[in-house]
């Protein structure tokens, strides 16, 4: 699935079964929120705490996927195409960054 086609189908989802677009402020507080439940998992998973009883049953992958959907809300409404997004996105990086992480010594280790 292309970028394109996902943000068509969560348009179309978001018409057909969510009624309409939450407003962009609410989408926003979901998106943290959603990148929350991220950060906890990896810190559990990958860091020093450890699981409890509610996180049983929460996966990385279903966690990031809401990210990503809540992501493409806020892109849709707000007129954002996420293919053009990226690739500007990237030229921006291969001008600035072309080769500040080879030359940093901390990325050397």
């Amino acid at each position: 699935m292309t970028l394109k086609e996902a943000q068509q189908q969560v348009d179309d989802w978001i018409k057909t079964n969510g009624v309409r677009y939450f407003n962009e402020l609410t989408n926003m507080a979901m998106l943290t929120e959603e990148v929350g439940e991220v950060a906890r998992i990896i810190a559990r998973k990958y860091g020093e705490q450890s699981f409890k009883k509610s996180d049983e049953g929460k996966n990385l992958s279903d966690e990031l996927a809401d990210v990503l959907f809540v992501l493409i809300c806020l892109a849709n409404q707000t007129g954002i195409d996420l293919t053009d997004a990226l690739l500007q996105n990237f030229e921006k990086k291969n001008a600035r960054d072309k080769n500040r992480h080879h030359e940093n010594e901390k990325l050397k280790k």
